[in-house]
């Protein structure tokens, strides 16, 4: 099995046209299909599990840009911290801390995306719009963190409407806040990352439809 070469060309194409960065998540992908993208130039890659990503990291090429985007435990930012390039998914103030902290400890300063939860689902992550803001005021405060953007995932949905309105009012917070030619709105799938491009995004997170289906032990 390799990946899916025209169909990450597209994306790859769709990205350049709204200036956005595709990160393509390996998570549950073997080392082999990972070094396939590798080797077309790709840098850029996702994970969800602490432990996968730090045997991945050992054992891949050193400049690979790995980004978290799972849900991260607080007791497991210690693990990712000294080599992570981002970590999407901060849904807390005590994560943050945590981060920071840990940062500190490894003497680097950590790029940080706040998570906002913004579908119609209880099963997500994040924060809300009051608490976002709430740590945006406080950000000077962690030396170690530079928080450089947002990150949201819409409702799991086939009413495009839906998603659609997610995804603005996401866009529409961010550019309240942020700098869209400099910071990250990581928002869209492998199912809508066209309409998160239309929407404002600037980074896609995309897994099946370059890598194809996961198979779990």
């Amino acid at each position: 099995m390799t990946i899916n070469q025209p169909v990450y060309i597209n994306i790859l194409e769709d990205c350049a046209r709204f200036n956005a960065t595709l990160v393509a998540v390996s998570k549950i992908q073997p080392n082999s299909k990972i070094l396939e993208l590798y080797q077309l130039g790709h840098r850029d890659f996702g994970e969800n599990y602490v432990q996968e990503l730090l045997e991945k990291q050992q054992a891949l090429p050193p400049d690979i840009r790995w980004h978290f985007i799972g849900h991260l435990q607080t007791n497991k930012a210690k693990y990712i911290v000294p080599f992570v390039h981002l970590i999407h998914g901060v849904d807390s103030l005590k994560l943050l801390k945590e981060i920071n902290k840990q940062a500190a400890k490894a003497n680097r300063k950590v790029q940080c995306l706040l998570q906002v939860y913004i579908a119609s689902e209880e099963t997500k992550f994040g924060l809300d719009y009051t608490e976002a803001e709430d740590i945006l005021q406080q950000k000077n405060q962690f030396e170690n963190v530079s928080i450089v953007g947002l990150m949201g995932m819409a409702s799991n949905t086939s009413h495009e409407m839906i998603v659609k309105n997610e995804f603005e009012q996401l866009a529409a917070f961010f550019k309240q806040h942020f700098d869209p030619q400099v910071h990250h709105l990581s928002m869209g799938m492998s199912s809508d990352y066209l309409l998160a491009l239309t929407s404002g995004s600037n980074m896609v997170r995309i897994g099946s439809s370059i890598f194809g289906f996961r198979v779990y032990q």
